[in-house]
């Protein structure tokens, strides 16, 4: 009895010096606040902050003039229907373009139709990168999360590399991520064009941070907020658990050699700084060094990696490749996801076109885009849906990922799936029979096959690639 007494007296002492740890950032005034961008109004009142939408504004923004680094945040928060908003930390303003912010941001979305994606509590890098580094197209119990036109409890834990928020109660993002480590904390209302939605109200309560005993008061993590990591050459201890490994080391070509040889090529590629570089060849297909292949066979994996375009450059990630079926001149064999600059090479813009017959002359009925070789498709076969020929812009890094499960196959963009298919199906083998791999029995059936990475021609770059075989999955 008297140890049950003397724990609960330390749990009470323990959550009082906690409690006391927090700061609030609402005080009688915004005195401690200033505007980092943009034209919209703040104001506070009885300790509720209210930011209010203005037509052809940028993005405003209300920062704190602290800087924070390791911390927790919590605030309560009100959208109105429509709106897109936000919460900024471990942010800065670009030193050359005056108040233009930019860094990590907690997305808070109210249900706009321009979106329709309820992605509150995912993590979006504002002005910079200008992806998602967490949708939560990746945790689908989160969207629902998050409730219109009336308050949210929001955490944010971002301690050392690790991210991670929770929307009323629930977890919803879990990123790893190195990029910034200190910054303000702001207050986000975005931009709009649209008269029906000037004056509409986002507004924040409650809002207070805590600096000190953060391991102590961070909450557990939750098995259905899988984690993202974003850092280079780094595999997570939950992903080793898991069964990860890096297939490229970051260093040498162990592990790789020419489609059509036992050996690394010795011209075409190039290895540096932890990138595997496929170099330019005037978009000759494999004839500078060729396509690559890993030495082992792969049947069922998750196949993760980075990868960046030059500007109209066109590449690919094959699997299930058979390096026996083509010999000759041109690239391996085998089930294809397109890397592809959609804007700038011709297989993002090549046209199709159905005919019909009109007194007794075929005229065009309809004239389309041909998808299927856009980004992330499979290449000639299906296209990425999802995406809808969004541009991966030159020189930035993305992240594919390929799935295959027991004939099961999905194709990952930036962490959203983009598409799946079966490839033991007959609605595969027939959209095998009106491409151009029909000329190949029995294409994408063999039971395991080399990943490869292709050589087409033009500079692409390859970082960060890691297999969980699933196959020998603890």
């Amino acid at each position: 009895m008297k140890l049950l007494t003397s724990i609960l007296i330390l749990l009470n002492s323990f959550l009082i010096i906690s409690q006391e740890n927090w700061t609030n950032l609402i005080g009688d005034d915004l005195s401690n606040w200033e505007i980092k961008q943009g034209s919209a109004e703040f104001e506070i009142n009885n300790g509720v902050i209210t930011g209010t939408s203005l037509l052809n504004s940028p993005s405003t923004y209300l920062g704190t003039k602290e800087f924070y680094s390791d911390f927790i945040l919590e605030f309560e928060v009100f959208v109105e229907a429509g709106l897109n908003s936000g919460v900024q930390f471990r942010s800065l303003n670009y030193p050359d373009q005056k108040k233009f912010v930019y860094g990590y941001q907690i997305e808070l979305e109210a249900n706009n139709p321009e979106r329709n994606r309820m992605w509150t509590g995912g993590i979006y890098d504002q002005s910079r990168r200008s992806i998602f580094l967490y949708p939560l197209s990746v945790n689908p119990i989160a969207r629902s999360a998050f409730k219109v036109d009336e308050w949210n409890f929001i955490r944010l834990e971002a301690i050392g590399n690790s991210v991670r928020t929770w929307v009323n109660g629930i977890q919803c993002s879990n990123l790893i991520d190195d990029t910034s480590t200190n910054g303000f904390i702001a207050l986000q209302i975005h931009s709009i064009g649209k008269e029906t939605l000037q004056g509409k109200k986002v507004k924040w309560k409650n809002i207070r941070v805590l600096t000190k005993n953060l391991n102590q008061n961070r909450y557990p993590v939750e098995d259905y907020a899988p984690e993202i990591n974003n850092i280079d050459n780094y595999l997570t201890d939950k992903q080793i658990e898991e069964g990860w490994k890096f297939i490229f080391d970051g260093i040498s070509s162990n592990g790789w050699i020419g489609a059509n040889s036992d050996e690394f090529p010795n011209k075409g590629w190039k290895i540096n700084n932890g990138v595997l570089t496929v170099l330019s060849a005037d978009g000759q297909e494999s004839a500078n060094g060729g396509d690559i292949i890993t030495k082992e066979k792969y049947k069922n994996f998750e196949l993760e990696l980075d990868f960046k375009i030059t500007k109209g450059a066109n590449s690919g990630i094959k699997y299930f490749v058979d390096p026996e079926l083509n010999k000759s001149k041109g690239s391996a064999i085998g089930l294809e996801y397109q890397i592809l600059d959609n804007k700038f090479h011709k297989d993002g813009s090549q046209k199709y076109r159905i005919l019909e017959m009109s007194d007794g002359d075929w005229v065009i009925k309809k004239e389309s885009m041909k998808k299927n070789r856009g980004v992330a498709s499979l290449y000639d076969l299906i296209e990425a849906e999802k995406y809808n020929w969004k541009d991966v812009a030159a020189d930035e890094w993305h992240r594919a990922k390929i799935v295959s499960n027991n004939g099961h196959v999905e194709h990952w963009l930036d962490n959203e799936k983009v598409l799946e298919y079966n490839r033991f199906s007959q609605v595969f083998k027939a959209l095998v029979e009106y491409s151009k791999y029909s000329v190949w029995d029995n294409f994408g059936q063999i039971e395991s096959g080399h990943i490869l990475l292709q050589d087409h021609g033009d500079e692409v770059s390859f970082k960060n690639i890691k297999i969980k075989d699933l196959e020998n999955e603890k």
